[in-house]
């Protein structure tokens, strides 16, 4: 299962409602650790959330730190991924969610996202590309 950047946030002390790792730690849903894997894309795209939140450089390294150590990460420079990141930019303009996107189909794993570009569009991406997209509230409620 690859994770959008949202859900690494807290890891940095970024307070939001959709706080996923903390469940998965706690138990409180059926999805392990180990099944959890990012972009590395989503660790350039959290630095630059907490350059944009002006949080302590500490708060960023601390999280990068701990990512490292418990989460699979995933290149996004892997030519299958940028071509068809390539692809997706077409249907979405944000190219870290084309490369995130692309990581996922590419591994054929399952997305976790809050992004409603993408979760407008989960139909068709489980059609054309076999996988389902995802959400903290899917995933908390079932």
């Amino acid at each position: 299962m690859i994770l959008d950047t949202t859900y690494i946030l807290p890891v940095a002390k970024v307070d939001i409602d959709t706080d996923l790792l903390t469940l998965i730690d706690e138990g409180r849903i059926k999805l392990s650790i180990d099944d959890v894997k990012i972009s590395l894309i989503s660790i350039f795209e959290l630095q630059a959330r907490c350059a944009k939140y002006k949080l302590p450089s500490k708060f960023v390294i601390d999280a990068v730190e701990i990512i490292n150590s418990a989460l699979k990460i995933e290149p996004f420079y892997n030519p299958k991924i940028i071509e068809l990141a390539d692809l997706l930019s077409w249907e979405l303009s944000d190219y870290i969610d084309c490369l995130i996107l692309a990581t996922a189909i590419v591994l054929k794993e399952d997305l976790v996202t809050e992004d409603s570009r993408i979760r407008t569009r989960k139909s068709m991406i489980k059609e054309r590309y076999k996988i389902n997209v995802l959400s903290y509230n899917d995933l908390a409620q079932g």
